[in-house]
């Protein structure tokens, strides 16, 4: 908890440097990066908004997720990352956006998604990249970790824009 809470508070501080603000797309995490943003005093400076998008359904009608992208097994691909986090960019206007959908546990894995996979998408001023990873650990253990490689992918790619 605490980890997280230096990476969040050192993000607040970038962003604030640069006067941007982020916004959150999130499923597995199922609202884990937005309370480590929104425990920090003052994020109002630099929080925008965040989508918490746990079903099929709601990637759809909240982010504009195309249906056909989930007809490959999963939610749980690059595709569906990336439109995920377009679809956050495209609604909140904020700089820096980032989006998760991966498998938790314990159960869910599929041969080609096993538990502890997830997508991680980027997106600074609509250029966006992607990250997959593969946690290990029971459940919380793998949330836990995709709030931190989020919140790590944020913070690199804002201190990078921070011209020292």
């Amino acid at each position: 908890m605490k980890e997280i809470t230096q990476l969040a508070t050192k993000l607040g501080r970038c962003l604030q440097v640069l006067n941007a603000h982020v916004t959150i797309a999130e499923s597995c995490t199922g609202g884990g990066i937005t309370e480590a943003i929104t425990r920090i005093p003052g994020s109002s400076a630099w929080f925008e908004t965040s989508y918490i998008t746990y079903s099929n359904r709601e990637k759809t009608r909240q982010l504009g997720v195309s249906e056909t992208l989930f007809t490959k097994g999963s939610a749980v691909n690059q595709e569906v990352v990336e439109s995920m986090v377009r679809g956050a960019q495209k609604k909140s206007l904020s700089r820096f956006v980032v989006a998760v959908s991966g498998i938790a546990g314990p159960d869910g894995g599929l041969p080609d998604t096993p538990v502890g996979t997830v997508w991680l998408a980027f997106s600074v001023s609509n250029k966006v990249t992607t990250k997959l990873a593969y946690f290990t650990g029971n459940r919380n253990e793998v949330r836990r970790q995709t709030v931190m490689a989020a919140l790590n992918g944020l913070l690199r790619r804002a201190a990078a824009e921070i011209d020292i």
